[in-house]
């Protein structure tokens, strides 16, 4: 497993959010993102989640809830990469795919488009 310090995974997670288009971090709304070492033991090999509701699906009933939550695991991501360049590349595509589960794109879809 390759070593990395929490600060640099963030820092690698924080330029993934940077290389999101600026004409869609401004539509997104009321979501924090946030790195945890590993993801819930059921799950050993997630890399990110997505939880709250997405876009589509909000109406006027949303309001007063506690932001959506983006998580990227930094664990599985290392554990699963050989180098630091596939870190680089994997963070990016979890960030964006976890993003694209804000903007309410099913994973289906993701997988379509090579973002799964």
């Amino acid at each position: 497993m390759l070593e990395m310090t929490r600060d640099t995974f963030e820092g690698l997670v924080s330029d993934a959010l940077d290389t999101i288009p600026p004409e869609l971090t401004q539509v997104m709304d009321n979501v924090a993102v946030f790195v945890e070492d590993e993801p819930d033991p059921s799950d050993p090999d997630l890399l990110g989640l997505y939880e709250g509701t997405p876009l589509t699906e909000r109406g006027e009933w949303y309001a007063g809830v506690l932001p959506d939550r983006i998580t990227v695991y930094m664990g599985p991501t290392l554990r699963m990469c050989r180098t630091s360049a596939e870190i680089v590349t994997e963070v990016a595509t979890t960030v964006v795919h976890e993003v694209a589960h804000h903007f309410g794109i099913e994973d289906e879809r993701l997988h379509e488009l090579g973002w799964g």
